[in-house]
């Protein structure tokens, strides 16, 4: 039985990929490591599935690393400050979480031969591009914000590390996440203007035709489960850009996608905001060397986020974000 190991598993992203394995009830031993630093609740334990266990912990922790690390087939690491304002409020805390820590727990995995390694790094290291082109694997990384480059220096190291030794480390570029997850986040593009636009808010939406591409938190799940079983030839070394070529979009186009299932007449189109990123992605690698094919689809997601809405309307949204820590 395969024993794999979740950094950050209690996440956005995290307790998708977490219930999704699950299922897989067969094949592996879960174990998620988190520091919990949202206040979030870790996911409950699925009755059914007894090889799981949560643990509560921080990586800068170093004298124990080791002991998490002890016999994991695969460490998946989706820690950090995820996102552009959670990194920017705290940036200290960014750089020791999304940088320093990662770091020690990647080297700490080569040293004693981790089989494999899947690093959640994003899109956004592509910054700012010529819409014209789509950005590939091998284009320039142009990181703009504090969180990107923490993700490039990090990719750095990995792609750096000797390739004849025993890990086998994989790079999954991610677009801008949407869709239900069972630790909602509401302070991602396509997640919130469904929101605001449900509960018929003034929605300001600046640089109206800039791009990026979107993928389900559902095909993120679905692609690092085939990762982590992929033949090593397929996966060793490699950088893959996560979703799905026609799911670039601007924000206007997810707006009028949007407003074919509920109208708002409070959307107000703004010009020059603080995020200057703008890119189209490439995600043809994905489909040629993994034969993986996105599931979701944009519209997919707002439905499910509406059917949600409607039976929630009521809730506190503030906690569905990454908007504060715990502790500074």
């Amino acid at each position: 039985m395969k024993k794999i190991l979740i950094i950050g598993g209690e996440g956005y992203i995290g307790q998708e990929l977490n219930s999704f394995l699950q299922k897989k009830r067969e094949q592996y031993k879960i174990t998620v490591i988190d520091n919990l630093i949202y206040n979030q609740q870790p996911l409950k334990k699925n009755k059914n599935f007894k090889n799981y266990k949560f643990v509560k912990y921080d990586l800068s922790n170093e004298k124990t690393n080791k002991e998490i690390l002890d016999d994991v087939y695969c460490v998946v690491i989706l820690s950090g400050l995820v996102g552009d304002p959670i990194t920017k409020q705290y940036p200290n805390q960014a750089k020791k979480h999304n940088e320093i820590f990662i770091k020690k727990i990647i080297n700490q995995s080569f040293k004693i031969k981790v089989p494999r390694l899947i690093f959640v790094s994003t899109c956004s290291n592509y910054g700012l591009r010529d819409a014209k082109s789509k950005a590939k694997e091998n284009s320039k990384l142009k990181p703009l914000s504090l969180y990107a480059k923490s993700k490039v220096s990090i990719e750095k190291l990995i792609l750096n590390k000797n390739k004849k030794g025993s890990t086998v480390p994989t790079i999954l570029r991610f677009a801008t996440a949407f869709g239900l997850s069972k630790r909602m986040r509401f302070d991602l593009t396509i997640n919130e203007f469904t929101k605001d636009i449900y509960l018929n808010k003034k929605l300001d939406v600046y640089d109206i035709d800039t791009w990026r591409p979107y993928c389900h938190v559902k095909d993120f799940s679905r692609l690092i489960h085939k990762v982590m079983n992929s033949k090593k030839s397929k996966v060793h070394f490699q950088v893959f850009n996560a979703g799905l070529t026609s799911n670039n979009f601007t924000k206007k186009m997810i707006i009028e996608r949007i407003l074919k299932y509920i109208k708002s007449d409070k959307i107000n189109y703004l010009e020059k905001g603080k995020d200057r990123r703008n890119y189209k992605v490439d995600f043809s690698k994905l489909k040629k060397k993994l034969n993986f094919n996105i599931k979701y689809s944009v519209d997919f997601g707002i439905k499910e986020i509406i059917q949600w809405l409607k039976k929630n309307k009521k809730l506190n949204f503030n906690k569905f974000g990454n908007y504060n820590l715990k502790t500074k």
